[in-house]
């Protein structure tokens, strides 16, 4: 058993023990000196809100009750340490052969920073189109879609204002 990169592994625990993993884990990596090899141990929570008696009330739920996720260089040393840590049931596998998440696993939990562009504009301000059919045109935002990374800019085209949908890296400020 031994990789060279590291890689992320799911934990089985015993219900309502996986804060305790952790922190067991995270004591035994600090105590033996093994942060280069076991280089984070994760519960991933979500944020729900509930409403209870007509109360809302935002609470911090596991989104994978009974799991703790590893992120580990994969050898004989690391694997004794996680799955003998008090808590700990088996790796997730087949047999005791434990499986690492495939990369499109770790991007849809999110364990991987994905880079996410923030655009500052604001409806109301004045840009300008850099590339495209409308090249050199200036004009004024009336929408911004942070998530489908359009802007409507609104042209004026024989003397009418038209709103035109461009892409983010089609406008920049005019200063």
């Amino acid at each position: 058993m031994s990789d060279d990169a590291p890689r992320w592994f799911v934990v089985h625990t015993y219900s309502g023990y996986e804060n305790k993993v952790k922190a067991n884990l995270e004591k035994i990596i600090e105590n033996r000196g093994m942060q280069d090899q076991i280089l984070e141990v994760s519960v991933p929570i979500q944020n729900v809100v509930e409403v209870k008696n007509g109360i809302k009330k935002t609470v911090a739920r596991k989104i994978f009750p009974g799991y703790v996720l590893v992120n580990m260089h994969m050898n004989d040393d690391t694997w004794y340490v996680v799955r003998n840590a008090r808590g700990v049931t088996s790796f997730v596998g087949p047999g005791s052969k434990p499986v690492p998440l495939s990369d499109e696993e770790i991007r849809i939990m999110g364990l991987i920073e994905e880079t996410t562009e923030v655009f500052d504009i604001s409806v109301g301000e004045h840009v300008r189109i850099i590339t495209g059919p409308f090249e050199d045109s200036v004009g004024v935002v009336s929408e911004v879609s942070q998530s489908r990374k359009i802007v409507v800019v609104l042209l004026s085209i024989f003397g009418r204002d038209t709103p035109v949908e461009l892409d983010y890296m089609q406008i920049e400020k005019v200063n």
